[in-house]
């Protein structure tokens, strides 16, 4: 049977990868022939796209914590591992390639607000002994106001420098290509693609879960680090995959601005919808360690912060090299604790 499992986890995790680009294939598609500005679907499609992943499975941990309360474990480590990953792991490897450009929105906006929130978790996590749905409705509560400032200023710049030329794209390369291009131009298809996407996510989210749960138990390992090492670990490959490949072509102006922003969702949107379906417990018995893993990802966004006001705002190799460390260092302790 853990053949079977480990099979039906990695199912579960192709299935999350692809349904995610489709949802936002389609989602783009769609918002594209209603004329909406392709900004704006960046900061609102794909953003939430880029986070189904982690929401789904997050989601899909805290409903069956009805059913069996250690679950609830997965939904917190989920995020703050995907966090831990995506900073320390993810831009810590990106860096070893090449230099990483921080935006001035980033450091003026971006991370004063991960940082503020990441401080917010460990506050109300344990001033309540848990995260509760009030909680997870002053995190959604922030969430709407952050995108209403991220779009105001979106669309300000974009008025202020005018509407970019567009973009040349490869032309498509075989007879499946082609059918594809001519197909993403019908709106049948788009909705199509957006729907079967969404399934894929739920599905994969619940495949997941469930086969990360029977691993865990067969082992004897605790919900919280196959939390915070497997599945975050998987639902942060599509970021670990992207960046490190923009990386070595050198494309990275906005390579920091997006992990910075994913781990923004990951906190307002996944932990506060997740916790409006069941309280994700902090501090209470046997379950203090929550309270380590969310002091170590507020430790990763203030060392990314610190990294990035030195050497002309960028993560150089020494940079790189430092967060992996602490990446190394913080998994270690995961498994020698």
């Amino acid at each position: 049977m853990l053949y079977l499992w480990i099979f039906l986890l990695i199912v579960g995790f192709a299935l999350l990868i692809k349904g995610a680009d489709w949802f936002v294939d389609g989602s783009a598609g769609i918002a594209g022939k209603c004329r909406i500005s392709p900004l704006i679907i960046g900061l609102t499609v794909v953003a939430f796209g880029t986070s189904a992943p982690e929401l789904c499975v997050s989601v899909t941990s805290a409903i069956q914590s009805w059913s069996d309360p250690t679950v609830s474990d997965i939904s917190i480590g989920n995020v703050l591992g995907s966090n831990i990953v995506n900073i320390l792991l993810i831009l810590g490897v990106s860096a070893l390639f090449h230099s990483l450009p921080v935006q001035k929105n980033s450091l003026v906006l971006d991370m004063p607000v991960l940082l503020l929130i990441s401080a917010l978790v460990i506050g109300l996590g344990v001033w309540f002994n848990a995260l509760n749905w009030w909680d997870g409705l002053i995190f959604l509560v922030i969430f709407a106001g952050y995108m209403f400032l991220l779009i105001r200023g979106a669309v300000k710049q974009h008025r202020e420098e005018g509407e970019a030329p567009p973009r040349e794209e490869a032309p498509p390369k075989g007879k499946i290509g082609t059918w594809m291009r001519k197909m993403e131009q019908k709106v049948w298809f788009l909705i199509l693609l957006a729907v079967v996407g969404l399934a894929m996510v739920v599905g994969g989210g619940t495949l997941l879960v469930d086969n990360a749960k029977k691993i865990a138990e067969y082992f004897n390992v605790s919900n919280r680090i196959i939390g915070l090492t497997v599945v975050a670990l998987g639902t942060s490959l599509p970021e670990l995959v992207t960046s490190v490949v923009a990386a070595i072509k050198g494309e990275t102006d906005i390579a920091v601005g997006n992990i910075i922003g994913s781990n923004i969702f990951n906190i307002l949107l996944v932990l506060g919808v997740s916790s409006l379906f069941f309280p994700l417990p902090f501090t209470t018995a046997g379950m203090a360690s929550n309270l380590i893993d969310a002091c170590v990802a507020f430790g990763a966004a203030a060392l990314l912060f610190g990294l990035s006001l030195i050497k002309g705002h960028k993560l150089g190799k020494i940079a790189g090299a430092v967060m992996v460390s602490c990446f190394l260092g913080y998994y270690i302790y995961l498994f020698l604790a």
